[in-house]
């Protein structure tokens, strides 16, 4: 794995030891910042389920401001803090370990607010969808904000989920990536969050 373009172009990026974690390839990656960018001025974009890290790094290269990582496992933690090592993005980024829903409520306790979500959950889990409508209705997204959800080609999210518009859907081979971008016109009601998270920074 490297990175595609950008300030970072061509760096190698680790992968997580062992086989618990699948990462987004180079040829699916390059495709989905041909859909949603290619290259950005400033912003802020969550990578949840972040694996390798590879998908944020990919973005700051192109341009976003500052990301941060999430994700429960601590061989990915300490792969993710390589690779920002490696490509010079340390100070653009924030690690956490946690869940997915735990992590998005501590997010809304501190009010950070992104403009670019990476969604890549274990292919088990089938709940992209509701993790949008969470983050939505939790304020953390910003006007316009794109979600890049990837999941198993054999499944099919709805292109219908409140409070967002379906751009476009892709396959690759067995990965597939739908791109929702939020209409805050439709902001669902906000849910207080009440759980903490822990910093791995």
């Amino acid at each position: 794995m490297r990175v595609v373009a950008g300030s970072a172009k061509g760096r190698p990026l680790k992968s997580v030891p062992g086989m618990g974690t699948r990462p987004t390839t180079d040829k699916v990656k390059e495709a989905i910042f041909s859909m949603i960018g290619p290259y950005f001025d400033g912003g802020a974009v969550l990578d949840l389920f972040a694996g390798t890290g590879g998908l944020g790094i990919e973005a700051l290269s192109r341009g976003m401001k500052r990301a941060v990582f999430i994700d429960m496992e601590p061989k990915s933690i300490d792969t993710i803090k390589a690779n920002l090592k490696s490509t010079g993005f340390e100070a653009d980024a924030e690690i956490y370990r946690n869940d997915a829903g735990r992590a998005i409520k501590a997010l809304e306790k501190r009010k950070a607010i992104f403009d670019l979500v990476f969604l890549d959950p274990p292919y088990r889990m089938k709940n992209g969808d509701a993790l949008m409508m969470e983050m939505a209705a939790r304020g953390l997204l910003g006007a316009d904000a794109l979600i890049v959800l990837e999941y198993e080609s054999s499944y099919s999210y709805p292109e219908e989920v409140s409070g967002f518009r379906h751009l476009r859907t892709a396959k690759y081979g067995e990965t597939a990536v739908s791109i929702y971008e939020y209409n805050r016109t439709e902001e669902p009601a906000d849910e207080p969050g009440k759980e903490g998270t822990t910093h791995e920074n």
